[in-house]
């Protein structure tokens, strides 16, 4: 799919986020990868082949 120079990680990649946006609509929160990802505003991810990533945001630091 990606016809980037170098060619962006593929869907089954752990670094699969890299891949860069075709279609973004922060107004819905998600975003389509050039890898046919589909990356959600929590994390969460929807691979090509139907798989669900579950959201993994990292652990804030909370100060007081």
């Amino acid at each position: 799919m990606c016809q980037h120079q170098p060619v962006c990680p593929t869907a089954d990649s752990a670094d699969r986020e890299a891949a860069r946006p075709t279609a973004s609509h922060p107004e819905q929160g998600w975003s389509l990868l050039c890898n046919g990802v589909l990356l959600f505003e929590d994390t969460g991810e929807l691979l090509p082949n139907g798989r669900i990533i579950a959201p993994h945001r990292g652990n804030l630091a909370v100060t007081a």
